[in-house]
């Protein structure tokens, strides 16, 4: 069985209203989640997590501290993958509807407020209390407990 996967996300408020993206080629699901993606070997988790929202909204930032590792995996298969979340901050760039992302991963992105969140699928499910209530106020980093991953 493969070794579990490495990825890094952020987690950015922007004016109140969460990033979040469709990471399904050609609309296949209709789950969201924090941008991020694949960590390469050689690049600070950091590093990684600049690339991968420059590539996926054009987008630069910031990167702060840690705040949430998430597991999850395909019960039925051998996907297993654990992301590391830190807080960001947008220092450049705005969201582009003409935007494309150079792997055609992420065809969709858009910033929404706790209440258009909690009307949409999303993963992990503690995204809105890490992104909206205490657990995204500064207080310690969270774990999530190995989740089973949703088409």
């Amino acid at each position: 069985m493969p070794c579990p996967r490495l990825a890094v996300r952020a987690l950015i408020l922007h004016e109140g209203r969460l990033l979040i993206v469709n990471a399904w080629p050609d609309g296949k699901s209709d789950l969201w989640c924090a941008p991020g993606g694949g960590v390469e070997r050689g690049q600070s988790l950091p590093d990684n997590l600049a690339r991968e929202i420059y590539e996926e909204c054009g987008l630069r930032i910031a990167v702060g501290a840690p705040c949430l590792v998430n597991e999850f995996h395909d019960p039925t298969g051998s996907f297993h993958q654990v992301d590391i979340y830190f807080h960001a901050t947008i220092t450049g760039g705005q969201i582009d509807p003409a935007w494309c992302d150079p792997e055609g991963v992420v065809t969709q992105r858009r910033f929404v407020t706790e209440a258009e969140l909690c009307c949409l699928r999303f993963k992990p499910d503690s995204l809105p209390e890490l992104a909206f209530g205490a657990a995204g106020q500064g207080a310690n980093a969270m774990y999530d407990p190995l989740e089973p991953i949703v088409l």
